[in-house]
């Protein structure tokens, strides 16, 4: 049975862990050659790399490229692009998190939430997108979230940057539309990654509950499953929208979470 990406390439952003991670992994598995970003120990890094060389054999190309600088991004492109051949699939998934209320909010914190989880999308996008129409297809893939749909307290600037992600999605959608390359919109809720995991213990701690009860009743609240979002869900849609039977789906901001924008 032929592998879905098959002899295509792929730059996924934030991949030294958690959805990135489980994204290019995916792609890995089904065929893609993929080069890696993101911060993290060496040893994590070259962990994911050797994991990933694992299944697509060779070694793994990486970028360490700071995605909070316009010209950080192009250089990423342009590696991606000399250790690959060129970038068919572009994944948008690195992102951080801050909360406080909005007069608290520190403004080096916004500025850096924009960077990153925002402006990094549109300068990798600019990069990419020339040779995707120049070779006649290509796959846009931005990983948004629940808040780029709804918002949620003491998340102005996370909540802002998501809603732009979906907003830049549609905008390169309706660009890209007469032609055979597609921009959408991975919108997960909480997903289970060891980040996320590492909030149950506190919550449960503060609230004097378990941390079955800190996970559903508080952390998962707005989450009517009340289960975490598995990497590997997410990864899955991801798979799904850069293979063969995706054309049709462009511009769309695909919620995967547990019903959280359904209510």
């Amino acid at each position: 049975m032929p592998k879905l990406l098959e002899g295509r390439t792929a730059l996924v952003t934030g991949s030294t862990s958690g959805i990135g991670l489980a994204i290019a992994l995916a792609f890995a598995r089904e065929g893609a050659k993929v080069m890696l970003n993101g911060f993290g120990t060496p040893e994590a890094i070259s962990a994911a790399r050797a994991e990933l060389a694992g299944i697509q054999g060779g070694e793994t190309p990486y970028s360490a490229a700071d995605l909070s600088r316009a010209e950080g991004v192009r250089a990423m492109c342009a590696e991606a692009e000399a250790a690959l051949g060129r970038v068919d699939i572009l994944v948008n998934n690195a992102g951080i998190q801050f909360v406080s209320p909005v007069e608290e909010f520190p403004e080096e914190k916004w500025d850096a939430i924009l960077a990153i989880n925002l402006s990094s999308n549109f300068h990798a996008t600019k990069a990419v997108l020339p040779g995707m129409r120049a070779r006649g297809w290509g796959r846009i893939v931005n990983v948004a979230s629940a808040h780029g749909l709804v918002a949620s307290p003491f998340k102005a600037a996370y909540v802002a940057a998501k809603h732009g992600v979906v907003g830049l999605t549609k905008t390169v959608a309706i660009e890209v539309a007469r032609s055979p390359i597609t921009c959408n919109a991975i919108c997960p809720g909480f997903v289970r990654t060891p980040l996320a995991e590492a909030q149950v213990a506190p919550l449960a701690k503060k609230h004097g509950v378990t941390e079955e009860a800190a996970l559903t009743d508080y952390l998962l609240e707005k989450q009517p499953s009340k289960r975490w979002v598995e990497v590997e869900e997410v990864a899955g849609m991801a798979v799904y929208l850069c293979g063969p039977n995706s054309g049709a789906v462009n511009g769309a901001a695909l919620s995967i979470d547990g019903g959280w924008t359904a209510s």
